[in-house]
């Protein structure tokens, strides 16, 4: 069971090298879009990091639903704690 923090972390982590962010810039409501700039290929490479990063798959059309931080860290938790 990976803590909601620690999944938070790893999903900061991953929007920063993504982004070319400060991990402490980036807030738990901040939209990717239009708070972190996000374009739509970024979002992609936001997925993969994701992937990445914690050695999962997402279901593309789910994960393109993901608009925020605090999203992202709900839907990859469900994945990791099954």
């Amino acid at each position: 069971m990976m803590e909601k923090e620690k999944v938070e972390a790893k999903v900061k982590k991953t929007i920063a090298k993504v982004l070319k962010k400060e991990e402490n810039e980036i807030a738990s409501d901040a939209n990717f879009i239009f708070d972190l700039g996000a374009d739509s290929m970024q979002s992609l490479q936001l997925i993969a990091g994701f992937e990445e990063e914690f050695d999962i798959e997402m279901d593309e059309d789910d994960a393109l639903e993901i608009q925020n931080v605090k999203d992202a860290v709900e839907f990859i938790g469900k994945i990791v704690n099954k």
